[in-house]
């Protein structure tokens, strides 16, 4: 469809450079303006030497995350799962557990902070 070879695609995806023309055979394909996929995504970079000395907590927080925008949207489900699955747990004691997703919104807080005070998204 976009004309460009598999390695390319994936040279993208992976946050590599792009030229002006692949960047205009996606957006076509896309049916999107350029200026959008030249947007900033502020992504870890796990391959750092920074990186390799962060925290064994914080590796295990990121594991298959590396876009911060996809950090924040997991604090915030586990924010709502928490808020919703309290009101539930007055009704439903199975549901009893449910605050739990506090904690792992309060994890994902500190695990976002960190990886910002260290400088490492780029």
């Amino acid at each position: 469809m976009s004309g460009l070879s598999l390695r390319t695609i994936q040279r993208v995806e992976s946050g590599q450079s792009a030229s002006l023309e692949t960047l205009k055979s996606l957006a076509s394909v896309f049916e999107i303006d350029v200026d959008t996929l030249k947007g900033d995504i502020t992504v870890i970079d796990k391959k750092s030497e920074d990186w390799a000395l962060a925290p064994a907590w914080v590796k295990l927080g990121f594991w298959g995350i590396r876009d911060r925008r996809v950090a924040i949207r997991f604090e915030i489900f586990s924010l709502v799962c928490g808020f919703v699955g309290s009101l539930a747990a007055l009704f439903y004691p199975v549901a009893a557990g449910a605050p739990l997703f506090f904690l792992a919104a309060y994890c994902y807080a500190v695990q976002i902070r960190w990886v910002d005070n260290k400088g490492l998204w780029r």
